[in-house]
């Protein structure tokens, strides 16, 4: 192996690996690829359509040339060869990675083979420049390709130029994690740069407002600002989309979410953003902002309860605060008149021009004889970067001549037919239509059906609206002519390839959709796709599938929220109660009620015909928070309301939650009845069993355990945690398992129980760690913070201490009675030996979440923790 290709990096430097394989039947190999080479810290380039029938060559050959390093994976079958084509992608994929680049690869053991798979092995086999083995299981595939990939890189490149080991404890915490990483270079925007960081320089605009019309760059150059801007914002960086969020009521909600506040109803959510946000300085990337206009002044009452936070915000239209600084993103700049190559290489517009049509065919150059035309489709499009990119994807089958041409042809009329609109988002609104009208009529129907989607969606969603349409049963292949035409976006999160439109191409998309009148039928078909997969995820929230249930449900979440508003809007309200109420579990763990709040106070705002159970389900969600920080009478006889309604629905499971609901309702009150509140947890708790519902029979223990505490009984509170414990444990019940073991914890603790209290801690702490529970994290270290001083370790509970407070200011958490356990312990310790405590305060308020994690937990838990947090 011969000649080491010039090292091509990600944006953010990171290696390439190009994966190959055939997409369905390799779906896990896949994945435990794509994990191997993330633990390696680097990039996966998994382009999942490389194996259909008709793929775009010229695609995954521009994805090949910005690849380090080639991974097959062949299991038993060769792929589709397309009319005119002699080989399969798979095999095509193959033939087209440079000589010189290394390579790996895998082959699944099989019984039966497809003829030509076996003779492109037996190709591989006898090439002595591949390195292949085989393998039987995904589980082994990850290891292996893991351990391949060190070694590759230990012999091939010099120490310099050697990747880090990977430590999955490193900077797993940062919060500029959080901003997307473009895949492509981001052109003409040096000066923009500067001069918006300038305006971000010593925190006195509270706002910055990048304004201009939608396909000018915004985005982009929001992301491009907060990457550039990391020194100004020591405690981090946080991109909101909000894409998705056509409710002014859902911006604190959404903001909250990407905040990693958790919204249980215990404290006016605004609050806990409020405190999570004080004396930090941090940048808040809001992008999209122009569909909520007018939640902007939620902005300021932010800022104004937290100075040192700076929001960056990308919009249509000005915001209009107090605060704000605006800042007009212009299109870049064309030459003036057609002319030289040297002229057009000057021109940032021109330069993005050949640079994406570049990756559109790889030997696209700028010469002599086509930068006339390339300068001429860059006016025509007057510098807008979408529109110059959906220009040059067509480089793949028109020449700049051909481009130019057709441009000429059909922006004036285009742009005549939309009058309405202002200049550039004429020529953008135009653009998209031109190059929509390159698709054939089926292709051009299915990327219209795409705008029902919200933020990104799967394969699978996309078939699931084929039914009766033209392109119904060959989605696949539409949905690679969509990203072969700039159209479509492909990327991997989580392990799964999902697509996504840019929010003024599924702008336009949405909008003919109405104008044809289809818009109602494919809402629905959305709608009825994303119902069936909450009733089929939903029942795992109850059990040892939570953890992989909450993670699937999180990524699907633009869509689900789409989905219940569909529901409402459409009067569909029954079937929005029944959506919203089969995962009141998710609802909880991930802390979004006052989400569902909005759109079941949207629901009973309707004074449609509505079942019982549904004005149940509705008035739990909005009672909830109202128990909880606002207690009162009211709120009790509501729940006591929705006790009734559910009754009467026949619902006893969910009347007996509502039982235990009111219960907590009560024993919040100034005057508090805690007998009667006792008497209904244990009816509560004793229907649940009856039913046969683990998770609520388990979480009303806690509950009833929490009582006893609070009434002085310490034995029966521990005896209620530990039988919540088992019953969890039973059921695989991740999130009841965190809360009982934190207040088991901490009565073993008023004990001075410190070996039994740290083993709870500790397993507790692991638990929460693996359903990325925060809150649970932050309790396992003030719980082992107070162990460590019961044993008289003044540094280790001062550096637990400290961990647990950042994890608290971060996400807003700021109860006191979690406090009331180690604090006492840790006041000791501080008396008695200040310096040391002050020590570890100092190393627990640098350490980043994994590297807290890793601190408190012993092997081999620490190295289960930090591998699961590294991929968070």
């Amino acid at each position: 192996m011969t000649g080491v290709p010039p090292v091509i990096r990600t944006p953010d430097q990171r290696i390439r690996v190009f994966v190959s394989s055939t997409l369905r039947e390799l779906a896990a190999e896949r994945a435990a690829a794509r994990a191997a080479i993330e633990r390696m810290r680097l990039a996966p380039v998994m382009f999942e359509l490389g194996a259909r029938p008709h793929p775009p060559r010229s695609l995954y050959r521009a994805y090949l040339d910005q690849s380090d390093v080639f991974v097959g994976i062949y299991g038993a079958s060769y792929g589709w060869v397309a009319p005119g084509e002699e080989v399969s992608g798979l095999e095509d994929e193959y033939n087209l990675a440079p000589r010189g680049m290394p390579k790996l690869v895998y082959i699944k053991a099989s019984q039966t083979r497809d003829e030509r798979l076996e003779q492109l092995i037996g190709r591989i086999r006898d090439d002595d420049t591949v390195a292949y083995l085989s393998f039987d299981t995904a589980a082994q595939l990850e290891e292996q390709i893991a351990q391949d990939l060190a070694t590759l890189f230990a012999e091939r490149f010099e120490e310099s130029q050697r990747p880090p080991e990977p430590d999955p404890a490193a900077s797993v915490g940062s919060l500029t994690a959080r901003v997307p990483v473009p895949y492509t270079t981001t052109i003409g925007r040096e000066d923009d740069i500067a001069a918006v960081r300038s305006l971000l320089v010593g925190g006195a605009n509270r706002t910055v407002s990048l304004i201009g019309p939608g396909g000018v760059g915004k985005s982009r150059l929001a992301i491009e600002i907060a990457r550039a801007t990391e020194d100004l914002f020591p405690d981090g960086t946080y991109f909101v989309p909000l894409e998705g969020v056509l409710e002014p009521g859902l911006l604190l909600p959404t903001i909250a979410y990407t905040l990693g506040v958790r919204d249980n109803g215990e404290a006016a959510l605004e609050e806990r953003i409020s405190r999570a946000l004080a004396d930090r300085r941090v940048l808040v990337v809001l992008d999209n902002f122009e569909q909520i206009v007018d939640a902007a002044p939620v902005l300021v009452r932010l800022y104004t309860v937290a100075p040192t936070a700076t929001f960056l915000v990308t919009s249509r239209i000005v915001l209009r605060i107090r605060g704000e600084q605006v800042y007009e993103v212009r299109a870049l700049p064309v030459p003036p008149t057609a002319g030289t190559r040297e002229r057009a290489a000057a021109s940032a517009a021109c330069v993005l021009f050949v640079d994406r049509a570049r990756a559109a065919d790889p030997s696209f150059a700028l010469t002599d004889e086509n930068a006339a035309d390339v300068t001429a489709i860059c006016r025509a499009l007057e510098g807008i970067p979408l529109a110059i990119e959906l220009a040059a994807a067509k480089a793949r089958m028109l020449t700049p001549h051909g481009i130019a041409q057709r441009l000429g042809a059909s922006l004036p009329l285009l742009t005549a037919a939309v009058r309405d609109l202002p200049e550039r988002h004429r020529t953008m609104r135009a653009t998209i239509e031109w190059s929509v009208s390159l698709l054939s009529p089926d292709d051009r129907d299915l990327f219209e059906s795409l705008g029902v989607f919200a933020t990104r969606f799967t394969l699978d969603a996309v078939e699931s609206l084929g039914s009766g349409r033209a392109w119904d049963g060959r989605a696949i292949d539409g949905i690679a002519a969509l990203v072969d035409g700039s159209l479509v976006t492909q990327t991997d999160v989580g392990g799964r390839s999902v697509y996504s439109l840019l929010a003024i191409v599924r702008e336009y998309a949405l909008g003919r959709l109405k104008e044809r009148g289809d818009d109602g039928t494919l809402r629905m078909a959305h709608a009825d796709y994303y119902t069936a997969l909450v009733h089929r995820v939903a029942p795992g929230l109850r059990g040892s599938a939570q953890a992989e249930a909450v993670a699937e449900l999180g990524l699907e979440l633009p869509n689900l929220r789409a989905a219940i508003r569909h529901l409402v809007y459409t009067d569909r309200l029954d079937d929005a109660g029944d959506f919203a109420w089969s995962l009141l579990i998710y609802w909880w763990i991930v802390g979004f009620l006052a989400e569902v709040r909005v759109w079941m106070l949207e629901l009973l705002a309707k004074e449609q015909p509505i079942t019982p159970h549904t004005r149940a389900v509705a008035w739990f969600f909005a009672l909830w928070g109202q128990m909880w920080q606002n207690p009162s009478e009211e709120a009790v006889a509501g729940l006591a309301e929705c006790v009734r309604l559910f009754t009467e629905s026949g619902d006893e499971d969910a009347a007996a939650m509502a039982v235990a609901a009111r219960a907590t309702a009560r024993v919040q009150l100034p005057d508090p009845d805690l007998e009667t509140a006792e008497a209904e947890l244990q009816d509560a708790f004793d229907r649940l069993r009856g039913l046969g519902n683990g998770w609520a029979e388990a979480i009303t223990e806690v509950s009833l355990g929490r009582l006893a505490w609070l009434r002085g009984g310490l034995d029966d509170a521990l005896t209620h945690f530990d039988h919540a414990t088992t019953l969890a444990e039973a059921g695989g019940d991740l999130f009841t398992l965190s809360v009982a073991g934190n207040q088991t914890g901490r009565l073993l603790l008023l004990r001075g129980d410190a070996d039994a209290a740290g083993d709870v801690f500790r397993r507790t702490l692991l638990v929460s760690v693996r359903l990325h529970f925060e809150e649970g994290v932050a309790y396992g270290f003030e719980g082992l913070c107070g162990v460590a001083a019961l044993r008289g370790d003044p540094e280790r509970a001062g550096t637990l201490a400290a961990a647990a407070a950042v994890i608290r200011h971060r996400i807003g958490m700021f109860d006191v009675d979690a406090f009331t356990v180690h604090t006492a312990l840790l006041d000791r310790v501080r008396a008695a030996q200040p310096d040391l405590l002050a020590a570890g305060e100092a190393r627990g308020a640098q350490l980043t979440p994994a590297e807290a994690v890793a601190y408190a937990l012993p092997a081999p838990d620490r190295d289960i923790a930090a591998d699961i947090v590294a991929h968070w």
